[in-house]
């Protein structure tokens, strides 16, 4: 599986593409995204943070109900927790996966993305101490400035190939 940004996985490793969707759960941006997926037959990653996992903990059991998989996004989106201690970084990490387990008891979680991308060796460690391997990603449409429907579609085309993992936004 092709690395980058201190050892993060870029490219899921088959011919298959992955949709990821960051920020979230939100109410209403969650569950758009959660019935479009459904209405599809379209699976995702979702990579939740801590502090919204614990206010929308039935979104949570509703993304690992219909069959898509969790990411820890950290819990406060600190774009510069890989500059923190170790012992910061681990805690935004588990009180994450503490929060994702109320919700959903015993759910693995298998990846972790660092907010803003910003990896550092440190929390990459940390992250794989804790059974988690680090996601990056390899198409950004940047739906987050919020460019138009078809902007963002035509930026996905013109840039995904066998393998991308392709960063979206169902929060924030």
């Amino acid at each position: 599986m092709p690395t980058g940004l201190f050892g993060a996985i870029r490219k899921t490793g088959s011919d298959g593409i992955a949709l990821t969707f960051d920020d979230g759960p939100t109410y209403l941006g969650t569950t758009a995204t959660l019935d479009m997926l459904r209405e599809l037959g379209v699976k995702a990653t979702f990579c939740v943070l801590g502090k919204q996992a614990a206010v929308y903990p039935a979104l949570i059991q509703r993304i690992v109900r219909e069959g898509h998989t969790l990411c820890n996004h950290s819990y406060s989106h600190d774009q510069a927790l890989g500059q923190k201690s170790d012992a910061e970084i681990r805690s935004e990490l588990q009180r994450t996966n503490d929060a994702i387990h109320r919700a959903v008891p015993g759910v693995p979680i298998s990846y972790f993305r660092h907010p803003g991308g910003n990896f550092t060796q440190r929390a990459v460690d940390i992250a794989a101490e804790m059974g988690m391997t680090s996601m990056y990603w390899d198409v950004d449409p940047q739906d987050w400035s919020r460019p138009g429907t078809q902007v963002i579609i035509d930026r996905v085309l013109s840039h995904a190939r066998a393998g991308s993992i392709i960063l979206l936004h169902d929060g924030g």
